[in-house]
């Protein structure tokens, strides 16, 4: 699967610690987006029913030329679909604007806790997990709260906790129970969502140390950390400096210092109503 490292999921499935992001890539410039993204070496696609892409997305991954086998897809069921009949519905819908007969790993998007219909999602995907048509499953923004209840009440753990993750928001309570449940971290908005990180100097002097661009500082840190990460550009030359991350490593001191930079609160949305 490239050069790109792998983890090993709780169910004993590989996936590529670097993926792509497609998040605000509109639906018409995917294809290429995602074409160039495979053949600068990424090989973890992460889109969602709710960016409007998916099937720019399959398009893209089609005409890429690359085996469907070495490319690992996730997709997401949206808030509105919550629900074990809704989600069974949105993923067939997910999969047939995809142009697929599977994806790699299925993730409710956001809890959606007011409406309480979490845990029913989650047992539409057990059944999408034990029919062999996502591969592994997680989830996305999930608090303790909502894995505790998942725990609970249902019975597949969760093989990913996609949450926002960046040197301004480094989740180490939510790092430290994943670690403890055998989930993975998996960081969206790792370069902090273009909010002035990537500008910050600390950030600057690491990457000068490095002969590094501050993206590829910052990605390296999380990396570091045993996260999986999602960057997205839609620039080729980005697109593959997104990929060079495994070829330096960040010391003691620079991994204390980009520590120092959290702020303590989400840039994003902290949960979805």
């Amino acid at each position: 699967m490239s050069r790109v490292p792998t983890v090993v999921l709780n169910n004993g499935v590989e996936m590529p610690r670097l993926g792509f992001g497609v998040w605000q890539v509109p639906d018409e410039d995917a294809p290429d987006v995602v074409a160039t993204a495979l053949a600068a070496g990424y090989r973890k696609i992460d889109t969602a029913a709710a960016y409007y892409n998916e099937a720019g997305t399959g398009k893209g991954i089609a005409a890429s030329g690359v085996d469907r086998a070495d490319v690992f897809v996730t997709t997401k069921v949206w808030n509105t679909d919550h629900g074990y009949d809704a989600t069974l519905r949105a993923f067939d819908a997910s999969l047939d604007r995809l142009g697929l007969d599977h994806v790699d790993l299925y993730l409710i998007h956001w809890p959606v806790p007011h409406q309480d219909r979490y845990v029913d999602t989650y047992r539409a995907l057990e059944r999408i997990y034990a029919d062999g048509r996502a591969r592994a499953i997680g989830v996305s923004n999930f608090l303790e709260e909502h894995l505790d209840r998942l725990a609970d009440e249902t019975s597949v753990v969760p093989a990913v906790n996609q949450i926002e993750l960046h040197p301004q928001h480094q989740q180490a309570r939510a790092r430290a129970l994943h670690a403890e449940r055998g989930i993975v971290t998996e960081a969206w908005s790792p370069l902090g969502s273009g909010r002035g990180l990537l500008g910050d100097p600390v950030i600057g002097t690491i990457a000068r140390k490095h002969g590094r661009s501050p993206a590829q500082v910052v990605l390296r840190w999380s990396l570091q950390l045993g996260n999986v990460v999602i960057p997205k550009s839609a620039d080729p030359a980005r697109i593959a400096e997104n990929t060079d991350l495994f070829g330096f490593t960040l010391d003691d001191e620079d991994m204390s210092a980009v520590a120092a930079l959290e702020l303590g609160r989400p840039l994003g949305p902290a949960r979805k109503k």
